[in-house]
């Protein structure tokens, strides 16, 4: 976001008047006037105070007074020594001109822009006054007024770099780009070192979709200011936007340390942590910035999302909507607020929402891909429209805007059967994803092999001694599979907690103590693991999940990657109950495939890299079957819920230790947060499709096919069973 808003206007340094003075007052006048203009402010302040000791009524000593104190951050005195100047001699345009810029810099806005309407008033041609109105309009939102105000002042002041840059701005805000770009390149030919020029450049260029450029100029602007805290924030902006997060996160701490009281800063930082999954900072951020702007609708959006990502959907929900009611066209709150309800189910709420954020602004694609998701398309949907004339417009898109526009589209065009054209949205959605970020194949395959060779039959029949408990309820399988609904079923029984995917395994297990004060290496350590270290570890996912839910007899965990740790888990947690749901291994990939994924799932963007970790993970769980006792996994087939609901929900509910409750063949009404792909899929009840989902695009699977081999199957044998909502879009 650019700081453009912070443009200079031009508040006149000097006391340049019309005034006729005594001698001795003008020369007085003159010299404090030259202090000024050399820098020492406080001999030019002494003169002047001495000047209205004499003479309290000279408006000329009154507003050079107001410039001087206005330069040392006096700026309530510096108002109202302007203000003084105009009521001795309202005639002189460049009083009211400053004042107005003044109240402005104040946040007095009306008060900036009548008095800026009254130095216009006494000369027309006045440029610093049409800028500084234009700037106000401009801060109001009133963009086609900002320009008009800017195009005359260039008009009179062809040499003003600042109005030049400022118009940019206003053209920026118009989506006139390279009208604006235009604008921006006339105030660096008039000042090529004008640094701000330069960041507004790259907030432009960064609207359309040309990242790199942007970068380059926020970078021509910080080498010469290298201490701008807007620059550096919109740097990071851009940086964010590439998912470089700990790069951006740096810049921002550097900015802070210039200007450690910018909201605005803070505000970004917030959710730069959120983005590197640092929740606890991201909330101190974010409660900095509401401490300095306790109302302003971006700190409070921040705070929305961190409280989201706390699974405290009431207060995120209370938050977002304290935003809109700040800033009714806060495009993003909506879209949050969406997010929200889509979460607690209330599905025609969460369209509303998306449609409104869509409808104030329509160039965001992420927006289009959170409505996809919680509808089902028409011919007629409007919102196919935009998003199709949106794709017409992909030279104005970033890399990842394209992404989040193409994965919208495919999910449209497969709910109209338009599958050709859903697989090459999805074909370029997946390349534009796959080409920013590092997958190391090699690295994560081998992972699976030392899984398997360091969890052996000698280990997992170790004497038990992790935790007890039977609280905890995994819920483990590809993504994509049907976890999601395994889940819900269970979580609608009252004795049941559903929790959803945690990354409590994973955290637990990065902060196992090594050995020699080396970090602990996982799955290469796991055998040097104490009675003493397991069941600690144990207890201590235990006490997480019951902080949870205090009086709940289970809580699930469905984090499908904990397939990864199931031997430790049984190691740390033995009376855990494990649940593992498979589905057609065709059907799931091609899942994968159609999702751009908010936690990383790095495999899934490339059709033979997703076939082949499938294998891999095929193959780790055959081991688990062989070194594990048996029937410590329950293996549940999505394709067998669909054809019988109630046997296998009977089937789930018993290998956790419970009794039958009727409420988990209704679980799609269960009013419980959901955040998976499948958050809408699973508010539905169990119902049919065709044939499974995979052979519309069979043709187009080809490198997947090939990299599952022999578990794609016989690609001409008929689908055995039917899609189902949890997971089977």
């Amino acid at each position: 976001m650019s700081d453009s808003r912070n443009s200079k206007a031009h508040t006149a340094a000097t006391a340049q008047s019309a005034v006729t003075l005594s001698p001795p007052l003008d020369q007085a006048l003159a010299l404090a006037d030259q202090h000024l203009q050399a820098g020492r402010l406080a001999a030019a302040e002494a003169l002047c105070r001495d000047i209205l000791h004499a003479r309290p009524d000279s408006a000329p000593a009154l507003h050079l007074l107001g410039i001087i104190v206005f330069q040392v951050g006096k700026l309530p005195e510096a108002i109202d020594l302007v203000r003084r100047a105009t009521v001795v001699d309202g005639s002189v345009a460049l009083y009211h001109c400053n004042l107005g810029e003044m109240c402005r810099l104040a946040g007095q806005r009306d008060a900036a822009l009548a008095a800026g309407r009254r130095a216009l008033a006494i000369n027309p041609d006045l440029p610093q006054a049409l800028n500084n109105v234009g700037i106000v309009h401009y801060e109001r939102d009133e963009f086609d007024e900002a320009v008009a105000h800017y195009r005359r002042a260039t008009a009179l002041a062809p040499e003003y770099a600042e109005a030049f840059s400022n118009l940019g701005n206003a053209l920026r805000a118009r989506e006139k780009y390279d009208e604006a770009l235009a604008a921006y390149r006339q105030a660096l030919q008039l000042r090529p070192d004008y640094a701000d020029a330069l960041n507004n450049m790259g907030t432009a260029l960064r609207d359309m979709g040309r990242p790199q450029e942007a970068e380059t100029a926020y970078q021509r602007s910080l080498a010469l200011k290298p201490d701008n805290p807007s620059a550096l924030n919109n740097l990071a902006l851009a940086l964010k936007e590439r998912e470089q997060f700990n790069e951006a996160s740096a810049l921002l701490t550097r900015s802070l340390l210039i200007d450690a009281n910018n909201a605005k800063t803070l505000t970004y930082l917030a959710l730069v942590r959120l983005d590197q999954k640092q929740v606890s900072d991201a909330e101190m951020a974010a409660a900095r910035a509401l401490k300095l702007v306790p109302e302003d609708a971006e700190a409070l959006n921040a705070m929305g999302f961190v409280r989201f990502e706390q699974h405290d959907a009431d207060a995120a929900l209370a938050l977002f909507r304290r935003a809109v009611a700040r800033k009714p066209d806060f495009a993003d709150a909506h879209n949050n607020i969406g997010n929200v309800l889509k979460e607690e189910g209330q599905l025609e709420a969460a369209r509303a929402a998306y449609e409104r954020a869509i409808e104030l602004d329509p160039l965001e694609t992420a927006y289009f891909g959170n409505y996809a998701d919680a509808k089902k398309f028409t011919e007629a949907d409007p919102q196919l429209a935009a998003m199709e004339a949106r794709a017409r417009q992909a030279e104005n898109l970033t890399g990842m805007a394209r992404c989040r526009l193409n994965f919208a589209l495919a999910k449209a065009y497969d709910d109209l059967g338009r599958y050709d054209e859903a697989f090459a949205c999805l074909r370029e959605a997946n390349a534009l994803k796959r080409e920013r970020i590092v997958y190391d194949e090699t690295r994560m395959l081998g992972v699976f092999d030392q899984i398997r060779t360091a969890f052996d039959q000698g280990l997992l029949a170790r004497e038990q001694s992790g935790d007890s408990s039977s609280l905890p309820v995994f819920v483990v399988g590809m993504p994509r599979s049907g976890t999601t609904l395994i889940e819900q079923i269970l979580a609608s029984h009252p004795a049941v907690y559903g929790a959803g995917e945690l990354s409590d395994v994973n955290e637990l297990v990065c902060n196992l103590p090594g050995i020699g004060g080396v970090a602990f290496r996982y799955p290469e350590d796991a055998a040097t693991l104490t009675g003493d270290q397991l069941r600690a570890l144990g207890r201590a996912y235990v006490e997480r999940q019951r902080q949870r839910a205090p009086s709940a007899q289970r809580v699930t965990d469905k984090m499908p990657a904990n397939f990864l740790f199931l031997g430790l888990i049984h190691l740390a947690l033995p009376g855990a109950r494990i649940i593992h749901v498979v589905r057609d291994p065709r059907d799931t990939c091609l899942s994968c495939y159609s999702k751009l994924f908010t936690a990383e799932q790095n495999f899934s963007y490339d059709l033979a890299e997703l076939g082949r970790y499938y294998r891999k993970y095929a193959e780790l769980m055959a081991h688990w079957r062989d070194v594990l006792p048996a029937g410590l996994v329950l293996e549940v087939r999505y394709e067998d819920v669909i054809a019988d609901l109630e046997a296998s929900a009977r089937r789930i509910v018993a290998h956790c230790g419970l009794d039958w409750h009727p409420n988990c063949i209704a679980f799609h009404e269960a009013r419980r947060p959901v955040r998976t792909a499948s958050a809408s899929q699973v508010r539905q009840p169990i119902y049919r499709t065709s044939e499974g989902r995979w052979r519309a695009y069979q043709d187009h699977l080809g490198p997947l096919l090939a990299a599952l081999g022999e578990l794609a199957g016989d690609v001409d044998a008929p689908a055995m069973h039917a899609a189902a909502p949890g997971e089977g879009a």
